[in-house]
């Protein structure tokens, strides 16, 4: 098997937002620095995810290193900067029926993700005692993600996918459809990462949790936030259904040792196991 590297890091500091793209990233126990630690909610506290709301992924967030400064833009939106609140009054919101806490960040974030959206929202942090526990194989923490800290895929597994896209007539999909916080190159065997059970990357390690189980925003692109479906899961329902259910592409982690990910670090597969699916 040839050397496996990190190609790609990708943190989503705004939930179901569009992604950015760096060539390191501190990795915390809770995935990459100020991944998912905001979310769009409705005025009631519910969150906000492509399923229902795709201008989400119009939306790119940047947070200063301190995390103390959120950057806002969209297209034909002027930014918005803001200083980001830890010590307001907890408010409920609900992930997934779920409640959890967060800290209302103010009418101006609001009034502009309301403008953006089109709809009444609010946005929501982290607060510093959020002590979520993830589930999954391999326990662990997050801030506002659907599930795990990390979400993993290799590009030998997008390559495999858009080949089956291809004899069906349907065009490739970028990386980005699904959304990944690393992506890997140099496992030649398509969901390498399903089988890997604790994983070295860098000075960092990985511990698996479970199966990425993929919905209806993998039919959203991207780009123009327009729903594009039923692809990719209609492939994906022919060879990658899931025993507890929908269909499964790439793998959630969690995180056993913190430091420092860089683009470039190689991958290390420290343990191995059979395949969930």
């Amino acid at each position: 098997m040839a050397v496996a590297r990190v190609v790609e890091l990708s943190s989503y500091p705004l939930k179901g937002c569009a992604g950015t793209s760096a060539p390191e990233a501190l990795l915390t126990p809770a995935g990459l620095a100020h991944d998912r630690s905001f979310m769009v909610v409705s005025e009631d506290g519910v969150y906000r995810t492509q399923r229902r709301d795709p201008r989400l992924a119009l939306i790119r967030s940047a947070v200063s290193a301190d995390g103390g400064r959120l950057t806002l833009q969209a297209p034909d939106f002027d930014s918005l900067h803001l200083d980001v609140d830890t010590s307001g009054a907890r408010r409920t919101v609900d992930l997934f029926g779920a409640p959890y806490q967060g800290i209302d960040q103010g009418d101006a974030a609001a009034d502009w993700l309301s403008d953006v959206l089109r709809v009444r929202s609010r946005l929501v942090r982290v607060p510093p005692e959020h002590d979520r526990v993830t589930d999954g194989m391999t326990p662990g923490t997050s801030g506002y993600a659907d599930s795990c800290a990390l979400h993993v895929i290799s590009r030998s597994t997008l390559d495999l996918l858009n080949r089956k896209l291809t004899e069906r007539g349907a065009p490739p999909l970028p990386m980005n459809r699904f959304r990944p916080n690393i992506v890997i190159d140099g496992w030649d065997e398509p969901h390498t990462e399903d089988r890997a059970r604790r994983i070295r990357l860098g000075d960092t390690e990985l511990g698996y949790a479970k199966l990425a189980i993929r919905c209806a925003v993998t039919m959203v692109d991207q780009a123009s936030a327009a729903k594009a479906g039923p692809e990719p899961l209609r492939t994906l329902a022919g060879y990658r259904r899931a025993t507890q259910g929908g269909v499964a592409f790439g793998t959630k982690y969690a995180v056993l040792r913190t430091g420092k990910l860089s683009v470039g670090d190689e991958v290390t597969v420290t343990a191995w196991g059979d395949s969930e699916l």
